[in-house]
């Protein structure tokens, strides 16, 4: 399977959308689109250069949450090939097929739609150079080894690491890479990650507009959103995601 573009999707609760739409956009740098969908449900998150790889949809019931999209060729035939690497179809929407990996990750295969350009990094006032550029899936540790084999089959890329962390190798043609972290949450979790050059300033510039310290690693800051959802900063190369 060729992978065309990844793409996060944020999804948000009716009551939330419109500050967390306005609190992600201020973050990344971006512009929001105009409104799509049946019900005007779905926005880009449209970057100042490059295509978009962050996008929103307004949820009727849930908590909401954080989902890949991969664009491919042919959604079809590509969920035909994750079933039969260990994926299970949740959903056929015509336009997009929803899936489940091995453990239990949900991402989603939709039409390619030319998307092509790479997002740059943002150099914010104070300096700090970010991006959004990573979406990180917590694995259950006894699915690990089977949650690596699948997503490397899937995507045909390598997934250099340790024994907890795997990245699935960057392709310099995406703006968007893939984190595996073996994980003892049992039901697993879907994150961002933003990468930053200086990551005490790129924090200070997130509590700005809203978002709250969970917890200090030693290149990491957990943060909360100002409804709770949970994402990463990290000491990363924002140019190289390294």
């Amino acid at each position: 399977m060729h992978v065309r573009w990844l793409t996060a999707f944020l999804d948000f609760p009716a009551a939330e959308f419109g500050s967390e739409v306005t609190f992600w956009r201020a973050i990344s740098g971006s512009t929001v689109s105009p409104p799509r969908g049946p019900s005007k449900e779905f926005a880009s998150l449209d970057p100042f250069n490059g295509d978009a790889h962050l996008r929103v949809q307004r949820i009727a019931a849930g908590p909401g949450g954080t989902h890949l999209d991969m664009h491919v060729d042919d959604p079809a035939s590509a969920a035909l090939e994750a079933v039969a690497l260990g994926a299970r179809e949740i959903a056929d929407y015509g336009t997009h097929r929803v899936m489940a990996s091995p453990s239990g990750g949900r991402f989603c295969l939709v039409e390619w739609a030319g998307e092509h350009r790479r997002s740059r990094p943002i150099r914010w006032p104070g300096g700090t150079i970010s991006i959004i550029d990573q979406i990180c899936y917590d694995v259950p540790a006894a699915k690990f080894d089977a949650e690596l084999a699948f997503w490397t089959a899937l995507t045909g890329q390598d997934a250099p690491g340790d024994v907890d962390r795997h990245t699935l190798t960057r392709d310099p043609d995406l703006s968007l890479q893939v984190l595996l972290v073996r994980s003892d949450n049992a039901s697993g979790a879907t994150y961002l990650d933003v990468a930053a050059s200086n990551l005490p300033v790129e924090v200070e510039r997130h509590e700005d507009w809203g978002a709250t310290v969970v917890e200090r690693r030693h290149d990491q800051v957990v943060m909360a959103d100002p409804t709770g959802r949970r994402y990463f900063i990290s000491a990363r190369n924002p140019r190289t995601g390294a």
